[in-house]
């Protein structure tokens, strides 16, 4: 048992080891090919994101992209891939907008209010992915892209003026939350921290609870798996389906909140995109682990925000965007090489117990023959 476990603890260590000195030498390889010297780049990239300032901007930027990884990983979880995340984020944010500029009540009523708006819009949205694949088969990737576009296309109806927008020179945006409703943020110097900070951390350990113990989330592992065995075994796939759209869609809807409640406090076209598809990404990344998930989203925070400085200083700006899909491809591959080792591994170790004990199951009938 010793040796089982040291052989686990090894192969973890070794497949992100193995990630990071693949990416390290590619993107070294990139940025030497384009002219520059690597070791300058990351002596940039060091420096600047240990600033104060910068890692106050890093972990605020790391709360977004964690929300929307964890939206992502509980489809991942049971092989559904909920490409959604960004439609689903974004019409969930401008409701919740909306109810929030025409609302007056105080502070620690109208927050808690605009969450569950924005969490119920993002699982209804979701819920329509979920629905036509347990009723008609229509596979979730086909219905969440087109559902992506259809939330545009709805956000832009109704974001104009004279509907539920109003006109602030070339941006249109709905009516402002109150600012009573304007969440908490930690007094860090020289920038505060944004308190959503809390409700992300939250989050994790839920879904970390949730998948990992209790029944839902044993049962959501075993139908991505093996759907058949799991059907077998009393699970009904069509409702797990369902509802791992359902919840997926309910994270979704948190991934919006820091930014309307602790940045721009309304929803306008100028609203920031993309962070739904960035959070497939991340949960690649972090292999769909509450805590991988943790470490991915702030290593994107300080890409993003390192990127900047590179460019400033000379660098290729593409070069971060680089950076990211090697870092992803290496993870990947990394994790899938170290998997393929571990099976292959274990299988040996079985066929060689097994053929020791043919072995010595052969001796003892010569022995009990001659006898």
């Amino acid at each position: 048992m010793k040796k089982l476990d040291k052989n686990k603890l090894a192969l973890a260590i070794a497949a992100p080891l193995l990630a990071v000195v693949a990416a390290v030498l590619i993107t070294s390889l990139i940025i030497l090919a384009t002219g520059d010297d690597p070791l300058l780049a990351y002596q940039v990239m060091l420096e600047f994101g240990s600033k104060s300032d910068s890692q106050v901007w890093i972990i605020d930027k790391s709360i977004t992209y964690y929300l929307s990884a964890l939206a992502v990983a509980i489809g991942f979880r049971m092989n559904l891939f909920n490409i959604g995340v960004d439609g689903q984020y974004r019409i969930a944010a401008f409701f919740a907008a909306v109810v929030g500029g025409a609302l007056t009540l105080p502070g620690f009523l109208q927050i808690p209010v605009i969450i569950l708006v924005a969490m119920t819009v993002g699982a209804l949205w979701a819920g329509i992915a979920g629905l036509l694949k347990v009723t008609r088969g229509v596979s979730e990737v086909i219905t969440t892209i087109m559902l992506n576009f259809t939330a545009g296309s709805l956000i832009g109806y109704f974001l104009q003026e004279g509907r539920l927008a109003e006109k602030d020179g070339n941006i249109f945006h709905t009516p402002n939350i109150p600012e009573s409703s304007h969440f908490f943020t930690f007094p860090t110097t020289p920038d505060p921290v944004d308190g959503f900070i809390v409700i992300a951390v939250l989050v994790g350990a839920v879904y970390w609870f949730v998948l990992n113990r209790t029944r839902f989330g044993f049962d959501l592992r075993a139908v991505g798996s093996s759907q058949s065995a799991a059907e077998a075994s009393g699970v009904s796939v069509k409702r797990m389906v369902l509802t791992s759209m359902v919840l997926s869609g309910a994270a979704a809807g948190l991934v919006g909140m820091p930014t309307l409640l602790g940045d721009s406090y309304n929803y306008g076209n100028d609203f920031p995109t993309g962070i739904g598809f960035t959070g497939i990404a991340l949960a690649l990344l972090g292999r769909n682990h509450a805590v991988g998930m943790a470490f991915a989203a702030l290593l994107w925070g300080f890409l993003d925000r390192t990127g900047s400085q590179l460019e400033i200083e000379g660098f290729a700006q593409e070069i971060v965007e680089v950076m990211k899909g090697v870092i992803v491809l290496s993870v990947v591959i990394a994790y899938e090489l170290v998997r393929r080792y571990g099976l292959r591994k274990q299988q040996r170790e079985v066929g060689a117990e097994l053929a020791a004990q043919s072995a010595g199951d052969g001796t003892n009938d010569k022995a009990g023959v001659s006898a």
